[in-house]
């Protein structure tokens, strides 16, 4: 028998103060998308904000049915659009946040498995890491790339013997 560690590492900030310029307006966009959510089932608004390698940004929000799960996260619904509109440009960073009442969350908000799953495929299809931001009002997260939030994933290789 092995035993194996696995280690995550992850930046923890008080304040915005703390971080680039790039990354306080992706925060800012992500917050703006989150007040555009369509969440009238959960009241639970989540925006997310994806900056290309281009410096092109992509705002995307939860989006809600009542016939769930037939709606979409804000972190899957921004790297769809990103992917599905530049198909050639890798994603740098992608910040998150969630809202309820139209109060943000003391505590950031981790994406769910399926949306770490897409950022995994998105940062192992380009070959570069993304950034993820996760936003709340007591502090702010900052994780170097998507392999740290799923460390045991799927992938290609598992396709082959």
């Amino acid at each position: 028998m092995r035993t194996k560690e696995i280690k995550t590492i992850i930046h923890e900030y008080d304040s915005i103060d703390e971080l680039s310029k790039e990354d306080i307006e992706i925060i800012n966009k992500a917050k703006q998308a989150a007040q555009k959510a369509y969440a009238p089932y959960s009241k639970f608004n989540v925006g997310a904000c994806v900056l290309l390698e281009t410096g092109e940004t992509i705002q995307g929000n939860n989006q809600e049915n009542a016939a769930y799960p037939s709606g979409l996260c804000a972190e899957r619904v921004a790297m769809f659009y990103a992917n599905a509109e530049y198909p050639d440009v890798p994603v740098k960073t992608i910040a998150v946040c969630a809202y309820v009442n139209s109060k943000l969350l003391n505590e950031p908000v981790p994406p769910c498995g399926s949306c770490r799953q897409v950022l995994l495929e998105s940062e192992m299809r380009f070959h570069l890491p993304i950034k993820i931001i996760l936003i709340g009002e007591n502090k702010i997260l900052i994780i170097d790339n998507a392999k740290q939030l799923l460390p045991l994933n799927f992938n290609s290789n598992n396709f082959s013997s």
